[in-house]
C-alpha cells in the first residue's frame, strides 16, 4: 500500500493565502502550527505538511476505504527527511523531497523504497494530466517489469483509489498532480 501527493510551488505561491485568518486552524494541529511559525521557510513548511498529510490520507484509504475529510486528524511528525504520519491507530512513514519546482511526499507502512517518479507536464488542464499521469505509470510498468502493455491497465475501486492489474494480479500505486507536476509511486 502506498500514498503520494505532490505540490507545485508556484501554482500554491500563486493561488493559495494560507496566512488568511483561521486557514492553519483548520488544517494543522498546534504543533504543526508552531512548526510552520518557527520554520525558515512557513510557506515550504505548510506545503510540506499539506502534502504529507494527503499522502497519508491516500495511503489509510487503501487500507479503510472510504472517503472523509479531517486533515487535523493526520498528525505529522518530522524527523528529517523520513516523518510520521498518525490517524487513530493508524501509522505510516513519509519521505518528502523538497525542490525549487514541487514538494512531493510519499507514504507507506514501512521504510522499505518504492519505486516512483515526477513528470513535468506540458499541458495544463487537469483531465488531460490525469491520463498523461496514468499513461507515464502505464508506459513505465511496461518497460520495468517486462510486461505486454496489452496485459496491463489501471483500475479503480469504488472509492477512486487507483491499482494496477497485471492479468489478475492488483498492484497499489498512488496517482497525484498539481500545477505543472505529477507523481506516481508503485508500491
Amino acid at each position: 500500500m502506498v500514498g503520494n501527493d505532490i505540490i507545485d510551488i508556484a501554482k500554491a505561491k500563486k493561488e493559495s493565502n494560507w496566512q488568511r485568518p483561521r486557514f492553519l486552524d483548520k488544517l494543522f494541529t498546534i504543533k504543526e502550527q508552531q512548526l510552520i511559525r518557527y520554520s525558515d521557510n512557513s510557506f515550504i513548511m505548510v506545503w510540506r505538511l499539506w502534502s504529507m498529510k494527503e499522502a497519508a490520507y491516500k495511503l489509510y484509504t487503501q487500507l479503510k476505504p472510504s472517503r472523509f475529510y479531517n486533515p487535523k486528524g493526520f498528525e505529522c511528525k518530522i524527523e528529517g527527511k523520513h516523518s510520521l504520519v498518525r490517524f487513530k491507530d493508524f501509522e505510516c512513514f513519509v519521505e518528502t523531497k523538497i525542490t525549487s519546482d514541487y514538494i512531493v511526499s510519499e507514504a507507506r507502512l514501512d521504510t522499505i523504497p518504492m519505486t516512483s517518479k515526477v513528470i513535468k507536464f506540458k499541458n495544463y488542464e487537469p483531465v488531460l494530466q490525469s491520463i498523461a499521469i496514468r499513461n507515464q505509470t502505464l508506459k513505465f510498468i511496461t518497460k520495468h517489469l517486462s510486461k505486454p502493455s496489452d496485459k496491463i491497465r489501471i483500475t479503480s475501486s469504488v472509492f477512486n483509489i487507483p491499482r494496477v492489474k497485471i492479468n489478475s494480479k492488483l498492484i497499489p500505486i498512488s496517482l497525484t498532480h498539481h500545477g505543472n507536476y505529477g507523481a506516481f509511486v508503485i508500491a
